[in-house]
């Protein structure tokens, strides 16, 4: 359920930030845009906003902006205490992760950046399954993540990434669960959504699914 990534995001929690501004070279590319990235997820989101994997709450401080109201899971003790401390108790940050999270009475948009790939496709298709059951009609998901077109694809940003010396990446394209977009597309459509997808960078894309 992604919980053994956790301890990886004890540690980056320190650096998290200088990560996403684009000082490391390996994953420059993998944040290119990143602002726009999380204001374009913001834009999309409505009404009671469910925020999983907020990480040191980048984007909830944005969505918190725009005036929502968010129920931010965050699985990582450190993440969520640079999270708390970075939005002054403007909202609470709970224990729990994608598939396993107190749910609020009501939510209108679930959103995510940069963290749905800790799942397997199994779980991604569960989590899908249950969000499906939350939402309303005209309810959204909004999440931006690294996926691909494709297995090769995949297999071709491994190869590159080695190529150019960025072991980390390459480890980190190998050890995490990223997965295709046709894969994606058939388990919202099974579960009730409508959904389209928006490329932001040479990894990146938004997947925005409506429930009919």
């Amino acid at each position: 359920m992604g919980r053994e990534f956790v301890e990886l995001f004890e540690e980056w929690s320190k650096s998290y930030d200088d990560t996403v501004g684009g000082h490391d070279i390996e994953y420059q590319e993998v944040f290119k845009h990143y602002d726009n990235i999380l204001d374009s997820v913001t834009s999309r989101a409505h009404g009671h906003v469910l925020e999983f994997g907020v990480g040191t709450g980048n984007l909830t401080a944005r969505l918190l902006k725009k005036g929502l109201m968010v129920s931010g899971i965050e699985p990582s003790p450190a993440m969520r205490e640079i999270a708390v401390s970075k939005l002054r108790g403007k909202t609470e940050i709970i224990d729990g992760d994608f598939m396993d999270f107190p749910e609020p009475k009501q939510v209108d948009s679930i959103v995510s950046t940069y963290a749905f790939h800790h799942l397997t496709d199994e779980e991604k298709e569960k989590a899908i399954a249950n969000y499906g059951k939350l939402l309303n009609t005209g309810g959204k998901i909004v999440f931006a993540d690294t996926m691909y077109q494709s297995r090769d694809a995949h297999e071709q940003a491994i190869q590159d990434a080695k190529h150019a010396g960025f072991h980390n990446l390459a480890n980190d394209l190998q050890t995490e669960y990223y997965t295709t977009i046709p894969f994606l597309e058939k388990a919202l459509e099974t579960h009730g959504f409508k959904v389209t997808f928006e490329r932001c960078n040479q990894f990146v894309w938004i997947m925005e699914a409506e429930k009919l």
